[in-house]
């Protein structure tokens, strides 16, 4: 396993009733803030979604794209205990 802290920096609850149920912040080794992570609720529960840009097209595409199975899970888990911690 890779040694990397990951660690959530913001987290906002949305009081909606959407799939997004909050937007977070992360910094990655305390060198990289990476910005708009979204916490989805999903078919098969919470998931997060990298942040994204919306194309020319109209179409919305990742801009962070985690570059392995690994390191996709930590974040993953490290995001979604964060906010379930707060709820």
């Amino acid at each position: 396993m890779v040694a990397l802290d990951i660690e959530v920096k913001r987290l906002h609850k949305l009081d909606s009733e959407g799939k997004v149920k909050a937007f977070a912040d992360i910094a990655i080794a305390g060198l990289v803030l990476i910005k708009g992570l979204r916490i989805i609720d999903g078919k098969n529960g919470l998931f997060v979604g990298m942040p994204r840009k919306q194309g020319k097209d109209g179409q919305w595409y990742p801009s962070v794209f985690p570059l392995s199975e690994e390191i996709k899970n930590r974040l993953d888990q490290t995001v979604i205990q964060a906010y379930q911690e707060q709820l």
